[in-house]
């Protein structure tokens, strides 16, 4: 079978700067001067301002504050297009950067993670700049499509979304509903394998007790928490995180080798439950095994 096209990325190599609407020469002119040498993906992402941040918050909170274990690094594909699916909780949860971190770290052949965040972040303007420029993409079909099977890059989904953010710390460790299993529809049509992913210490480092839907509505912030730091020390209290320790386990990966997989819809629905099923089993069996919420 003839090999399926891929999307247009750019204008191909070794083809004249005629075809392009402005010549290349004239739009470095209007790349941001905080990146002259254009270290910024097309995506956003700034190479300076990421390791920047990784060398300063994220080696400390990896290091020494959550003090990180990581099981199964080797369940990562080294090469080519990959779905992360991890289980996701806390008032501004910590997972996400601590996952791409040790992939940096652990991994044989480390490699860039792209988050996928919902489309709300859109209306915080600054906020907004700063998610692109440390790899995080809005969460939508065509953007993950492209990432996995143009790009072939690492990309990581929370499927619970928002009832994940919004889930009160008596309600720990027990996942949401996965939707309409949109994530699992996307690596079959890239034919990328999805790698599930558990995290145990991000519902306690930055626990959520209750939320206050007035103040939400007074304030307009995405939802309004009551966690141990905020709102009493203000917006800086959402980063406030306690030393849990953190364990990270990546699970065997779920391959799909055949094609127009994700055309079959019940099929999609038994793999969602499948992938919700085993991190919840595996994130059970951490918990029983884990001693100490602060220690391990």
């Amino acid at each position: 079978m003839a090999e399926a096209r891929r999307t247009p990325l750019s204008i191909r190599e070794g083809e004249s700067d005629e075809r392009a609407l402005v010549p290349t020469d004239d739009l470095k002119r209007h790349l941001a001067g905080v990146e002259p040498k254009r270290q910024l993906t097309d995506w956003g992402r700034s190479e300076r301002v990421e390791a920047l941040l990784d060398r300063t918050a994220g080696e400390f909170l990896y290091r020494y504050w959550f003090r990180t274990e990581v099981e199964g690094i080797e369940n990562v594909p080294s090469t080519g297009g990959a779905l992360l699916v991890s289980n996701h909780a806390g008032a501004l949860p910590p997972d996400a950067p601590m996952i791409a971190k040790a992939i940096r770290e652990e991994h044989p052949y480390p490699r860039p993670v792209n988050i996928t965040v919902e489309h709300f972040f859109k209306g915080y303007p600054g906020f907004s700049m700063l998610t692109a420029k440390i790899g995080c993409v809005p969460a939508h079909p065509a953007n993950v499509q492209r990432l996995l099977y143009d790009e072939e890059q690492l990309v990581l989904v929370f499927p619970e979304g928002r009832k994940g953010t919004e889930k009160l710390y008596k309600d720990r460790y027990r996942l949401r509903r996965f939707g309409r299993g949109g994530f699992v529809a996307a690596a079959m049509r890239a034919r990328a394998p999805i790698v599930p992913v558990c995290v145990v210490g991000a519902e306690e480092a930055a626990p959520v007790f209750a939320q206050v839907g007035l103040m939400r509505r007074l304030t307009g912030l995405l939802y309004f928490p009551i966690t141990p730091t905020f709102p009493h020390f203000g917006l800086p209290g959402m980063l406030g995180f306690l030393p849990a320790k953190f364990k990270i386990r990546f699970l065997e990966p779920i391959r799909f080798d055949q094609e127009r997989l994700h055309e079959d819809k019940a099929l999609v629905q038994t793999v969602s439950h499948e992938v919700r099923a085993r991190i919840q089993e595996n994130l059970w069996d951490m918990l029983a095994k884990r001693k100490s919420i602060w220690f391990g």
